[in-house]
């Protein structure tokens, strides 16, 4: 998935405005101006696109994490993770959300996608491990949905 299709649906399912979004990333100590907000929400094949980079997507994640559970002065700022992969974003979504593994596989279970609890741990480990295993496009955009269909997160 694209940084724009993960701020689109983001957007979507907290029913935010740009404003709001704009914030988010605030939280996250980065910066963004509401002409280039615009430019990343719109869809690809829109006049005025503009690809979300890395470092964009990185300070919405975190200012996400703290626009859902608040701010903790007892710890530092998390550090901005650079790139942003698949993987990155379901992390932070599971911590934003404070969603535990048996959370996760019932919302991707809603959607039609099964995966076992030794599957999902693998997305959650350090790139390095060996067991660690890519998270694709399909599984994000379904876990992105399985939390659509959750309001209670909201």
């Amino acid at each position: 998935m694209t940084h724009n299709d993960v701020l689109r649906s983001v957007r979507y399912l907290l029913n935010v405005s740009d404003a709001t979004l704009a914030d988010i990333i605030r939280l996250g100590h980065g910066e963004v101006s509401r002409g280039e907000l615009v430019a990343f929400l719109k869809k690809e094949d829109e006049d005025g696109y503009q690809a979300c980079g890395d470092a964009v997507m990185a300070h919405f994640l975190n200012g996400l994490v703290t626009y859902k559970r608040g701010k903790d002065d007892s710890r530092p700022p998390q550090p901005v993770e650079v790139p942003v992969t698949n993987n990155t974003v379901l992390k932070k979504l599971r911590v934003a959300f404070e969603l535990k593994d048996g959370d996760i596989i019932a919302l991707l279970q809603r959607t039609g996608l099964s995966v076992s609890k030794t599957e999902l741990s693998a997305f959650f480990r350090r790139p390095d491990h060996r067991n660690y295993r890519e998270c694709g496009d399909q599984l994000l955009r379904y876990r992105l949905k399985g939390l659509g269909s959750r309001p209670q997160t909201l």
